[in-house]
Order: C-alpha cells, then sequence, then structure tokens
C-alpha cells in the first residue's frame, strides 16, 4: 500500500492533482488507514501513469475517462484508435492554426524596427478591427 506522498513521488503527479482525479472520479477512492490516511493499491500507480501521459499527449479528461473505460474492456480496440485518430485531427488543426499565428506574428514583428519611435507597428496592427 502506498501514502499519497509516495504515489505522488512513483507517478510524478501532484498531490493536489490525485485528490482531484479522486473528487472527479478518475481515480478510485483509495483505502483509508485508521489514522485518515489514504492507502492505495499499487494499481493506482498505474492508471495515474496512464492519466498523467494522456493529458501530456493532450487527451481531455472526458477523453481519459473514455480511455480507461475503453481499456478495462468495455470497447474494442478500434474503439480506442478512433477516438486517438479524433484527437489527432484536433491536433493537427491546431498546428495549422500555430502556423497561421507563427507567420501574422512574424509579419507584425518584421514591420517594428524597434527604437523611440511613439508609433509601433505591432500596436497598430493589434488595434485594428477583428475582420470576419
Amino acid at each position: 500500500m502506498l501514502t499519497i506522498g509516495r504515489l505522488s513521488d512513483q507517478t510524478a503527479v501532484n498531490i493536489e492533482t490525485i485528490r482531484y482525479y479522486e473528487r472527479i472520479g478518475l481515480l478510485p477512492k483509495p483505502a483509508r488507514s485508521a489514522g485518515g490516511h489514504r492507502l492505495y493499491e499499487q494499481g493506482a500507480c498505474d492508471r495515474l501513469n496512464f492519466i498523467r501521459r494522456a493529458r501530456e499527449l493532450g487527451f481531455s479528461l472526458a477523453d481519459i475517462r473514455s480511455l480507461l473505460a475503453m481499456a478495462q474492456g468495455e470497447h474494442a480496440c478500434s474503439d480506442i484508435r478512433d477516438l486517438t485518430l479524433q484527437h489527432l485531427a484536433e491536433v493537427r488543426a491546431r498546428i495549422v492554426d500555430l502556423q497561421r499565428l507563427e507567420a501574422t506574428l512574424a509579419k507584425v514583428a518584421e514591420r517594428c524596427e524597434g527604437g523611440e519611435n511613439t508609433t509601433c507597428p505591432v500596436v497598430e496592427a493589434l488595434s485594428l478591427p477583428k475582420v470576419s
């Protein structure tokens, strides 16, 4: 059995985050010692590592909840693949948006010479009305 501190150390997940995952049901409520301390089984490490890694890959908490249910045999591997491909499409769309943002910022920054001017092309560009 592991205390919350040991679980945190073994998984590199903050103690408050572990408590949060318990509150929202991603991590089962642990047993308690006579003194009221949380006592986790080793399986909590695996589950928490899964959650941490899924978060690192950008999955939402709702997606992680689905993945955990699927991993427990409630769905076929193809369902997990479909969810992963959907997430991949979202990541690729964000990359396109970020590349567009990068190009825009580079153009705006290029127009700014710096120095002591009282007018700045960056401020002017940011002050333009939004075009739909």
